[in-house]
């Protein structure tokens, strides 16, 4: 195994333990986009270019853009209660 695919799975492990360990929600996120772009170039590097793709598309693109809707959605919005105060 060449010395760039140790270092990706490395990392892999590193970022699967950094996204439990972070506490900012959006950091999670963004730390799991990277995850999931990694493993497309793994995938890539194993001759897999369905799996690539499929990977990029579905972890890297579209769990991260409802993730960041989830998030956004769940946030208070402050500006509608801050004049209802009685």
């Amino acid at each position: 195994m060449e010395i760039f695919s140790i270092m990706m799975l490395i990392s892999l492990m590193i970022f699967s333990i950094s996204i439990s360990l972070i506490k900012s929600l959006l950091g999670s996120i963004i730390v799991f986009t990277v995850y999931s772009l990694v493993m497309a170039i793994l995938w890539q590097q194993l001759n897999a270019p369905d799996l690539a793709i499929t990977e990029a598309a579905v972890g890297a693109g579209i769990t991260t853009i409802l993730f960041i809707f989830t998030l956004k959605r769940m946030r208070p919005d402050h500006s509608n209660h801050s004049d209802n105060k009685e």
